[in-house]
Formats: structure tokens, C-alpha cells, sequence
């Protein structure tokens, strides 16, 4: 199998790298979390293997990122935090599995050949909503109130990354990650160019706005409360 290794400590990433090697596996390995997001979505791996505790961009952060662009790769995270509320902040960022350090070589490689076992899982969701606002997976297509948005492609993307993450902050960081793949800023107003233009579409004329300024943060799509 194909495998995808974050890990930034070179002599545990070099031996994680042989043990897997040695079970017949090929390896991909990378030291920080932004390589991991551009390989794990560039290229197609059986299973996802991800220190939590890299420097800055964690594998946590790497992984949710993946799962918001789509990437169902299955993925275990490997961490010396063992406390119940990290495990569950683990499982509910993405994870499949979840290893706490130190751990036998023995159980990685059981665990990577268990996931790969696993049936793949079907996304069931075909539509997006927010409020009145609605998002077709499948066709392609936006509505508000049962009338039909135009949206550019890049629009398009930026609205489904918004909606993806609703009632959640959207950093410039992350549209500029996900919807753009730079990952450098590129210090242009380009996501307040696109972002006044998905608003006027969206929200104007519709007497409550759903996407909203989260002043120094970023912006954040919400059904208003009530």
C-alpha cells in the first residue's frame, strides 16, 4: 500500500518510515503540515498517518483541512496527548484512529492494515444549507429563498468552503489554503475582492445576511439566530 507519513521529529519519522517499509508498504513522508495537505490531496494514499504535534500547522489543523476539501483517505493520529477530550478532538477533526505515544511498531502496522481494510464510506451529502440558502453538490447550482445565484467558479468555492464551515470563523489563512491553494499571502485584496462580490449575490436584497465580518479574524456564514 500507499502510505502518507507527517512527522517532523527526523528519528521517529525514520523509524515509523522502516517499520512501514518493512511491511511492504511505500511511503511518502513529510515534516510539516502544510506538505501533508498538498501530497494527501495531490496524490492517492491507502491510509494517512499524521503526528498531531508538528510545529505550528499541526497534523490536527492538516487533517481538518483534508476533510474539508473532500479527502476521505482514511488517517490515523499519532500524539503523546492521551486525555479522553483530546482522543474525541482527534476523532471529531477527521481521524479514523487515534495512537497514543509511545506505541509498538507492531500495533501501527496492525492499525494502518485494518484501516486499509475498512469499505470506503459514501458522503451521502448532496446539498448544502444555510438558513434559506442552498448549495447543490451535484448540480452545481446556488439558491436563496427559491432564486437562482450565479456565482463565478472561484465563488462558487469560496461560498462551498464557507458553508462547509458554517457557524465556524474562516481565516484569511484557511480560503487562501483551500480555495486558492496559496500557501504564502499573497498581499493583494483578493479575498475581499471575491468576498464583496459573494456577498452582494448572496445577501443583498434578501433582508438578512448570512455571511458576516469577524472583525481582525476573518468571516463566518451563519442562519441568524432564532
Amino acid at each position: 500500500m500507499k502510505l502518507l507519513l507527517l512527522e517532523d521529529d527526523e528519528a521517529t519519522r525514520s523509524h515509523i518510515e522502516r517499520t512501514l517499509t518493512a511491511a511492504g508498504h511505500v511511503v511518502d513522508v513529510c515534516s510539516t503540515g502544510p506538505d501533508a495537505v498538498f501530497l494527501a490531496s495531490s496524490n492517492e494514499y491507502s491510509v494517512i498517518v499524521l503526528d498531531r504535534m508538528v510545529p505550528g500547522f499541526d497534523g490536527l489543523t492538516a487533517l481538518r483541512q483534508l476533510r474539508a476539501q473532500g479527502v476521505s483517505t482514511p488517517a490515523i493520529l499519532l500524539t503523546g496527548m492521551d486525555g479522553i477530550r483530546d482522543r474525541v478532538e482527534g476523532l471529531e477533526g477527521g481521524a479514523d484512529d487515534y495512537l497514543v505515544k509511545p506505541f509498538a511498531a507492531t500495533e501501527l502496522v496492525a492499525r494502518v492494515a485494518a484501516l486499509a481494510r475498512r469499505p470506503p464510506t459514501v458522503d451521502a451529502i448532496t446539498t448544502l444549507r444555510v438558513a434559506d440558502l442552498e448549495l447543490d453538490l451535484l448540480k452545481r447550482t446556488v439558491s436563496r429563498a427559491g432564486r437562482r445565484i450565479e456565482l463565478q467558479a472561484q465563488e462558487m468555492k469560496l461560498l462551498e468552503y464557507l458553508m462547509r464551515h458554517k457557524g465556524e470563523v474562516v481565516t484569511r489563512t484557511m480560503m487562501l489554503e483551500n480555495v486558492w491553494s496559496f500557501h504564502f499571502d499573497p498581499q493583494t485584496n483578493l479575498i475581499e475582492s471575491h468576498m464583496s462580490r459573494l456577498r452582494a449575490k448572496v445577501d443583498r436584497g434578501y433582508g438578512t445576511d448570512l455571511i458576516h465580518t469577524v472583525r481582525g479574524s476573518g468571516y463566518r456564514i451563519e442562519a441568524p439566530a432564532g
